[in-house]
C-alpha cells in the first residue's frame, strides 16, 4: 500500500515570554521535544555566516505495528494539524479537507481552508492512485511546517472523494511524498523541491530511521544525518531514474551464496509506504520454496516459527556491497486469539520491468535494518546498518 508532531513554534516563543515568578519554565529545545521534534546541536556562531535561515530538523515519527510510519505536519494560519504518511514511493502532498464527505475522510481530521488566511484556491483537480486505495481533489496553496521547517506557498491537494476502504483504517489524514517532482500529479511542486529552492535546509537530503517490533523511535531528519541511529558506514548507490528512489541491485544472495537472480541486474524503488519487500513475480515462488513457506487459504505465506531461526538469510548487493536481511526482519510474528503464527513480510509484484530489468521494491521490511539516506544534490541512496 501506498498506505511527526506538529511544531507551532509561534506557540512556543508565546509560552516563553510569559514569566511567572519563582516558575522554571521548559526550554525552547525541551518544549519541542514534548512535541516530538529533536534540534540537532547547532554552533551558534552559525548566524553570523551566511544564509543564515538554512537548517535542519530531525522529527519522531510515530509507528504503528510496523506498517505504517507518519507524524504530524500543519498547514495553514492559524495552523491546523494532520497526521500524515511520509511516503518516499510519491511525490505530492494532500491531506483530508471539508470538501470530502466519503468514509474515509469523515473519521480523519479534515483541512477547512476557510479558516486559513493564507490559503489561495488554485482550482485545478486531481486523482491519485495508490497501490491501495486512490482519492480525488483540488490543489491550492498554503503554509506548511514540517519538523519545524516552514515552506510559504506550499502546493497541497484537499481531497474531495476517498472511495472504498482502504483509507478508513488507516492511521493518517494524508500523505507527503517524498519522491522526485517528475511523478508529481499535476506537476506540483513537492515539499522537498519547495525546501531546496527556498534553501531552508543545510544539506539537499533526508533521511529514515525506521524503529521494529511496533516500538516507538522512529525518526525522520531533514537537512541532515543522525549519526546516532546507524553503525558502521554508509553505502552509497546513485539514483537510475530521477521519478520514483530507484536505484541498481547487481545480485541477490541466499545464505551469502550467488542465485544467478539479477545477475543481468535489477532495479529497486526504495519506499518508505510499502510496508513489505516485494520480488518480481518471476521470483517468488523460488524464494518462498527455499525459505520452506507455505501459503495460507488468505494467500498469505506462513512458516513454522519454531523454524524462524533456522531460515536463510536473503542478501542484496548494492554497489559491490553485500547487504544482508537475517530472518528475524523478514519473518512477522503475530499473536491472535492466544495462537502464534509466523508469516513472510514478503510479496510478488507484477510492475513491469525497467530498463528490461525486474523491479523490486525495498519497503519497511528492509528499511528496519537499515538506515537510509536521499541525497538530492548528489542523485543517491545511502544505506547504513540501524541501531
Amino acid at each position: 500500500m501506498k498506505l511527526l508532531i506538529v511544531v507551532l513554534l509561534g506557540a512556543v516563543l508565546a509560552e516563553g515570554l510569559v514569566r511567572v515568578p519563582l516558575t522554571k519554565h521548559k526550554s525552547m529545545r525541551e518544549a519541542l521535544m514534548e512535541k516530538g521534534i529533536q534540534l540537532p546541536y547547532q554552533d551558534p556562531a552559525l548566524k553570523y555566516q551566511g544564509n543564515e535561515y538554512a537548517g535542519s530538523a530531525s522529527m519522531y515519527i510515530n509507528n504503528y505495528a510496523d506498517t505504517t510510519y507518519y507524524g504530524a505536519i500543519s498547514v495553514g494560519t492559524p495552523p491546523q494539524s494532520f497526521q500524515v504518511l511520509f511516503d518516499t514511493g510519491s511525490a505530492n502532498l494532500w491531506v483530508d479537507s471539508i470538501y470530502c464527505n466519503t468514509q474515509a475522510c469523515n473519521v480523519h481530521t479534515k483541512f477547512n481552508p476557510q479558516q486559513s488566511s493564507t490559503y489561495e484556491a488554485n482550482g485545478q483537480t486531481f486523482y491519485l492512485p495508490y497501490g491501495a486505495g486512490s482519492l480525488n481533489g483540488v490543489f491550492g496553496y498554503d503554509t506548511v511546517n514540517v519538523g519545524g521547517i516552514v515552506i510559504n506557498h506550499q502546493e497541497i491537494g484537499l481531497s474531495t472523494s476517498e472511495p472504498g476502504q482502504n483509507f478508513v483504517v488507516a492511521k493518517f489524514d494524508g500523505i507527503l511524498g517524498l519522491s522526485y517532482p517528475s511523478i508529481s500529479a499535476g506537476r506540483e511542486t513537492p515539499v522537498m523541491d519547495n525546501m531546496m529552492s527556498n534553501n531552508l535546509l543545510q544539506a539537499d537530503m533526508f533521511s529514515f530511521y525506521l524503529s521494529s517490533g511496533g516500538q516507538q523511535g522512529s525518526e525522520l531528519s531533514f537537512g541532515g544525518i543522525d549519526n546516532s541511529k546507524y553503525q558502521g558506514s554508509i553505502i552509497w548507490t546513485p539514483v537510475t531514474s530521477q521519478s520514483y528512489w530507484q536505484i541498481g541491485m547487481e545480485g541477490f544472495q541466499i545464505n551469502g551464496r550467488s542465485t544467478g537472480v539479477c545477475s543481468q541486474g535489477c532495479q529497486v524503488i526504495v519506499d518508505t509506504g510499502t510496508s513489505t519487500l516485494t520480488v518480481p513475480q518471476q521470483y517468488f515462488e523460488y524464494i518462498m520454496q527455499y525459505v520452506g513457506a507455505q501459503r495460507s487459504q488468505y494467500g498469505s505465506y506462513m512458516v513454522d516459527c519454531n523454524q524462524v531461526n533456522n531460515l536463510p538469510t536473503l542478501s542484496f548487493v548494492i554497489s559491490g556491497v553485500s547487504l544482508p536481511l537475517s530472518p528475524s526482519a523478514y519473518i512477522t510474528q503475530h499473536y491472535q486469539n492466544g495462537y502464534e503464527y509466523c508469516m513472510v513480510g514478503i510479496t510478488p509484484t507484477y510492475l513491469p520491468s525497467r530498463d528490461g530489468q525486474p523491479l523490486w521494491i525495498f519497503g519497511d521490511i528492509f528499511l528496519r535494518e537499515y538506515y537510509s539516506v536521499y541525497d538530492r544534490s548528489n542523485n543517491r541512496v545511502g544505506f547504513a546498518a540501524a541501531i
